[in-house]
């Protein structure tokens, strides 16, 4: 996925637009057919394309950090630290999923577009549309605590946004310090409230890899893009309104 994304960025002429919808259809596509359920390789695909990254440092690193978790889940799976995980391979519905994933990048474009066209690119910043893919395939039990996901993101932007501005551009901290303190804020505010919810990990971090002119405002468009995101998400997807209070 991050290698695709940045090959978008490196050599299609297609405005971005097209190339982040593109990014989104592969990432898809990579799921559809491998039936794997890793729904953050769609923010591995966009991320460099919202980002204009041209780099090939970014596949490196994803690459590196993934062998790193495998590895360490390993480990804590052989040290009694955590159950190993059965994964059973779900069952194929070709029509129903591609129609789903179709609907998807539909509601993707239009948000995107409505991005692009209001010059506020962080509306689809990619953990809030790993947010939405998850609330629209996902049976979990956060799906319907709207409020509480959204809430979860918008905290988990103004952190690491704050960090990044007081930490590093203030006090000139090391990038490792400043990330090392959203970890611990992270980590106990999850303790705290009794929820992991690993899109708002990753949106914690955006604003280490953003421009210090665009930090300002990275909390209150991730605010709307979560809010139209989760909106869609529970009314067009999981008509919501047809629920029992």
């Amino acid at each position: 996925g991050a290698v695709a994304g940045v090959c978008i960025v490196r050599y299609s002429m297609l405005p971005l637009l097209c190339n982040l919808c593109l990014a989104f259809a592969f990432a898809a596509c990579c799921l559809l057919f491998s039936r794997a359920t890793l729904i953050p390789l769609i923010s591995a695909c966009m991320l460099p394309v919202l980002l204009h990254t041209e780099t090939w440092i970014y596949p490196s690193a994803v690459f590196l950090l993934s062998a790193v978790l495998v590895a360490g889940q390993r480990l804590m799976e052989k040290g009694g630290l955590r159950r190993e995980t059965d994964y059973v391979l779900p069952g194929r519905e070709w029509k129903k999923e591609i129609f789903r994933w179709a609907a998807l990048l539909f509601w993707v474009s239009l948000v995107a577009a409505l991005s692009i066209s209001c010059g506020c690119s962080y509306f689809i910043i990619p953990p809030l549309i790993v947010t939405f893919t998850e609330i629209v395939n996902s049976k979990a039990g956060f799906r319907n605590r709207p409020t509480q996901v959204f809430l979860f993101l918008v905290t988990a932007a103004t952190l690491g946004t704050a960090c990044q501005i007081i930490g590093y551009h203030y006090f000139h901290l090391p990038e490792t310090i400043v990330a090392f303190c959203i970890t611990i804020c992270l980590f106990f505010i999850f303790e705290w409230t009794g929820k992991h919810f690993a899109p708002a990990g990753a949106l914690a971090f955006i604003p280490l890899l953003l421009p210090p002119e665009d930090l300002i405002w990275l909390p209150l468009q991730a605010a709307i893009g979560a809010a139209l995101f989760i909106t869609i998400a529970m009314v067009v997807f999981q008509r919501c309104y047809r629920w029992k209070r």
